[in-house]
């Protein structure tokens, strides 16, 4: 199946109205046609073998770069206690 039936089988198939115009937009900004902007889409997330971070851990990561913040916390004198929420 070539690239054009994929893109032809995705407008035809039951993909919202939404996402196939958000595509279209995305296309339109990228300066490419909606099947060069699918064949991106499609590359980027088969190729991206970059191991996931959590978002503290990028932060540390970002934040040690600029040789961070550093902080003398005093020690805990209180235990921790749970946030008191109003009930719904």
């Amino acid at each position: 199946m070539t690239l054009r039936e994929v893109s032809w089988r995705l407008s035809a198939s039951e993909i919202s109205t939404t996402v196939k115009e958000k595509l279209r937009l995305r296309a339109a900004r990228d300066g490419r046609s909606m099947e060069a902007e699918i064949r991106a889409i499609l590359t980027i997330a088969v190729t991206d073998d970059a191991p996931r971070t959590d978002l503290f851990s990028a932060l540390t990561e970002r934040f040690a770069q600029l040789d961070g913040a550093k902080f003398d916390l005093p020690p805990r004198t209180t235990p921790p206690r749970a946030a008191s929420l109003p009930e719904r």
